[in-house]
């Protein structure tokens, strides 16, 4: 992050130095071959502590920064660097009854930071003399100050008056609702500091992904927000991740030994032999977002298929497929069309959630389905469990508009809507979801992505599916979408399989297929 001197800010020496030289002096390592010598600040650790407190507004001579995202690979020093922030926060910030705190997605979690920092105060005099260590707390008696690692919920973190918030390995976060509740307890406090420290993650719409994006934006000047903090280190996606250079770039700590090149680069060997592991190292070590922690596509590769806006009305009378995937009565269905034109394919997705669950699902899921609906991506039907009328009728709609060869769906998941649409005249196929069944369209599906042969509309609501696949495969190498191991819903891209699925087996009339074959790849 670019960050200069203007009439609003100016850069304080020592207050900089005030904190480098309380970190250099009273903090030591723990483990590893510099375990019991002083923590001397790597480059990039003394540019994270002195611009966090060194600059400064010139009016009120308060810090600058109240909010910072920190993002760095595996291994490059986060623990010991946020402890001992947390420990000057709480020691030497000047903050009186500094409320001083570290989250993460479990206690467990938030205790390594809180177990560093205990181990700090023990290894350094003067802290001991000034600090008291208990089983959850440390506390530093005469300013009434406090430092605390606690649990992921939510809904007890309201009476907070935090002054020091540290949110550890904030990708795993599995809603904005612990972020909140924290984030807005700091209202009373002069200058708070809210960290949040983590390596990349595979959903893109989790908070944490949109606290990132968020930062960016303002390091590159989009949006204007001048106590938001952001550095990221990572490699470059148009960077060869199998390259040396990939783990110099990503890895800040590798000059001066915080991280071993010769471990990242038995990493790397394992994520190229072994391609499940590869999304894995990406995120863990190159600070890449991924779509998933198994390997399947990338967004990347999802996002280059044409994005044109699609309006079925465009298409009338063409010829269509469709998958129907019916999910709970308290869960998203999908119904996903494809209309083919010679060798390409338009993707017109419907998604349906039941109105009166959608905000807690937005909450579980890390998903705005409420934006989404504002956006006619997903429609909400009445009530706290999935109207199959509505969907029903929503259906028929689309049947008066585009000549629907087939409806594909899942035989094991079939209802009275399915039976109420084959009395209605439409041509419901029931679908095998095994092996047999599943593999020849998933591929086809990776073969159309690949070769940019898809016009997805970059629907947001089947992007995030896309980018929760995993996938598994038989000894006969055989593939099929592994619900289980989906980072979250699927459902419009077992539809969308379903539907090319159905393409392929008909042979009713001529189609691209009697030319080329399928593709098997």
């Amino acid at each position: 992050m670019d960050i200069k001197s203007d009439n609003t800010f100016y850069f304080d020496e020592k207050a900089a130095d005030r904190v480098e030289f309380f970190i250099e002096n009273h903090i030591r390592h723990l483990k590893g071959e510099k375990g019991g010598t002083n923590f001397k600040l790597e480059p990039f650790q003394k540019k994270i502590v002195r611009d966090l407190f060194g600059w400064k507004y010139r009016t009120t001579e308060l810090r600058r920064f109240r909010t910072a995202y920190i993002c760095l690979p595996r291994k490059n020093g986060k623990s010991t660097l946020i402890s001992a922030i947390a420990l000057y926060m709480l020691l030497a910030d000047g903050e009186p009854s500094a409320e001083c705190y570290v989250a993460a997605g479990d206690r467990q979690q938030a205790g390594i930071i809180f177990e560093v920092a205990s181990g700090m105060v023990r290894a350094d005099k003067q802290l001991v003399n000034n600090l008291q260590v208990f089983k959850n707390s440390i506390i530093h008696e005469k300013s009434n100050s406090s430092f605390k690692a606690i649990s992921s919920e939510a809904s007890s973190k309201y009476g907070y008056n935090a002054s020091f918030i540290c949110m550890d390995e904030f990708f795993v976060q599995k809603d904005s609702s612990l972020w909140d509740a924290l984030t807005t307890s700091v209202g009373s406090r002069r200058q708070p500091l809210t960290i949040a420290i983590t390596t990349a993650g595979y959903n893109r719409e989790s908070v944490c992904y949109k606290t990132e994006d968020y930062g960016r934006k303002v390091s590159e000047g989009i949006i204007k927000d001048e106590s938001f903090y952001y550095i990221k280190y990572d490699c470059p996606l148009d960077i060869d991740w199998t390259s040396e250079d990939a783990l110099r770039l990503a890895n800040p700590g590798l000059e001066s030994g915080v991280v071993k090149l010769d471990y990242l680069k038995r990493e790397q060997e394992k994520a190229i032999k072994l391609p499940s592991y590869e999304n894995t190292f990406r995120m863990l070590h190159l600070n890449q977002w991924m779509s998933s922690a198994s390997k399947w596509l990338s967004d990347q590769q999802w996002m280059e298929c044409d994005k044109a806006p699609v309006r079925l009305e465009d298409y009338r009378g063409m010829t269509a497929y469709a998958g129907l995937d019916l999910a709970s009565v308290r869960d998203i269905s999908a119904f996903v069309l494809i209309i083919p034109e010679d060798d390409r394919f338009t993707i017109i997705p419907y998604f349906f959630a039941p109105k009166d669950t959608a905000f807690v699902r937005s909450r579980r899921d890390q998903v705005d389905y409420i934006g989404w609906s504002k956006e006619d991506l997903i429609e909400l039907t009445e009530g706290d469990v999935t109207d199959y009328n509505y969907i029903k009728k929503r259906i028929k709609e689309v049947a008066e508009i585009v000549n629907i060869k087939e409806i594909a769906y899942d035989r094991w998941n079939s209802s009275q809507l399915v039976i109420d649409l084959v009395n209605d005249g439409l041509p419901m196929i029931p679908f095998g979801q095994g092996f047999a069944s599943l593999s020849a369209p998933t591929k086809e599906l990776e073969k159309l992505i690949l070769g940019k042969q898809l016009n997805h509309g970059g629907n947001k609501v089947l992007r995030w599916m896309a980018s929760n696949v995993a996938v598994k495969s038989d000894p006969a190498g055989n593939i099929k979408f592994d619900k289980s191991k989906a980072t979250e819903k699927i459902d419009g891209m077992v539809s969308l399989v379903m539907a090319i699925g159905s393409y392929m087996n008909d042979d009713s009339e001529e189609s691209s297929y009697d030319d080329r074959g399928i593709v098997w790849i």
